[in-house]
């Protein structure tokens, strides 16, 4: 077997396993489509006839100085690009952008007054991805991990499927361990024969010359723990070994996606050349829980990815028509295997857009106020939670802080946001910050 790198290998100790386990949990496992550069609220999720009425319009003095003079002058308001109208029994209103998702109002519970802290993005991802807008905190995902562990021994339990276009603006620190121990950072994956770079034997190599060469390679690892007992990277490097090992014979064949039905495949667009890539990632995190992964991370969105800037009609076109159809693929399948009613799907990226326009068709970051959805694990759909202003500019009804929604998180798993500790210069951490954190009850009832 090649090098393997432990950033790419690390999973969670057996020990973890419900350690931090409070209650019940209403869900077992997570799915987290993260919409990398900034959906826009107002064009997608959060209907705002007011932005239509005053299009072209400079943005009302009552709503505050957000913005100069000179730029309300030269970014007036922005109408949506598409027209909204209710889906499903609920009514939920959604956007035509996303024919497909729409179809499943009736399970997605938006949660339309989420409110961050930052207008940039790499601060604004580490946010929405550790709670901090510090690089250098524990992701989400390695909380689950380092509180629940994996539901299966021989598979990680924090799994990330990073865009294949590369670029995330802040880069794999929003799903890294932070001060946590080393073998609870994230895995990357991809779709493909070859999920994770060298796992297998290079060829010529026996099963047996294998064995021999860690065997060996784990006797001088452990000599030399011995002595750096406080080292948790080299740890991390021998459990990411014996991990390896573990995988080699499951990993195919949780990526073998030939495996799945043809009306699998067309269920996620797979057949299609626009949604095949995101329809396989879709596809392989489905398979991912099912096989016990705990949480799997997908990342809509390369460098740029949903940052419409200059044409939100261009852009969220693009990205819309890659994604829309394998999410609700996702959401449909998971249904019809019953792993929906135990399983939190999220939809959301680091911000929201302005309601202004920028560079007359784009619209810039809004932090201030934007929409997330939630589906499964018992979240009752249909609905709106929250709300920003008449134009979509901040949230004002029932505000969900990053901190909250990451309590609400937790609570869902059946672990208390105050419970779940790392001792770390000197103090208990928490993914939940040292301020006060409430679990949403509006959101989970």
């Amino acid at each position: 077997m090649g090098m393997l790198a432990y950033s790419a290998l690390a999973h969670a100790d057996s020990d973890a396993i419900d350690r931090h386990i409070q209650k019940t949990p209403r869900a077992k496992r997570v799915i987290w489509l993260f919409m990398h550069g900034g959906p826009s609220h107002v064009d997608l999720f959060d209907p705002k006839p007011t932005l239509s009425k005053y299009r072209g319009q400079p943005l009302p003095e009552s709503f505050g100085n957000v913005m100069t003079r000179r730029d309300v002058a030269r970014n007036p308001l922005l109408a949506p690009i598409r027209t909204f109208r209710p889906r499903g029994r609920s009514g939920l209103e959604v956007s035509q952008f996303l024919p497909h998702i729409a179809q499943h109002a009736d399970d997605l519970c938006v949660v339309r007054s989420m409110h961050g802290d930052s207008v940039n993005h790499p601060q604004s991802v580490y946010q929405m991805n550790t709670g901090s807008i510090l690089m250098g905190s524990p992701s989400v995902g390695s909380w689950v991990a380092y509180g629940m562990g994996s539901e299966n021994q021989n598979m990680p339990a924090f799994v990330v499927l990073p865009d294949p276009g590369g670029g995330l603006k802040g880069g794999p620190p929003a799903w890294g361990n932070g001060y946590l121990p080393a073998s609870f950072q994230g895995v990357t994956m991809r779709a493909g024969a070859s999920p994770i770079l060298d796992l297998h034997p290079q060829r010529g190599i026996s099963l047996e010359q294998q064995q021999r060469d860690l065997s060996l390679i784990e006797k001088l690892n452990r000599r030399h723990l011995q002595q750096r007992e406080s080292d948790d990277r080299l740890t991390a490097r021998v459990k990411a070994y014996e991990l390896a090992f573990r995988m080699q014979s499951e990993a195919p064949e949780l990526v073998a996606l030939q495996n799945e039905s043809a009306a699998t495949h067309r269920m996620y667009g797979i057949d299609q050349k626009e949604t095949r890539e995101f329809g396989e990632r879709c596809l392989l995190a489905r398979r991912m829980v099912e096989s016990g992964v705990r949480f799997v991370q997908l990342y809509s969105g390369d460098t740029n990815g949903w940052d419409a800037h200059s044409n939100v009609d261009k852009n969220h076109t693009e990205h819309c028509r890659r994604t829309d159809k394998p999410v609700a693929g996702l959401l449909a399948d998971l249904k019809q295997r019953g792993l929906l009613d135990d399983t939190l799907v999220i939809w959301g990226g680091e911000f929201g857009r302005m309601p202004m326009s920028e560079q007359g068709k784009g619209r810039d970051h809004n932090p201030w106020g934007y929409s997330v959805w939630l589906a499964g694990a018992g979240i009752r759909g249909g609905r709106a939670y929250g709300a920003t202003d008449e134009i979509g500019l901040r949230a004002v009804k029932d505000r969900v802080s990053i901190n909250d929604f990451h309590a609400t998180l937790l609570h869902l798993l059946g672990i208390d946001h105050y419970d779940l500790t790392y001792f770390h210069n000197g103090l208990d951490k928490r993914l939940t910050g040292p301020d006060e954190a409430a679990v949403v009850e509006g959101i989970i009832s």
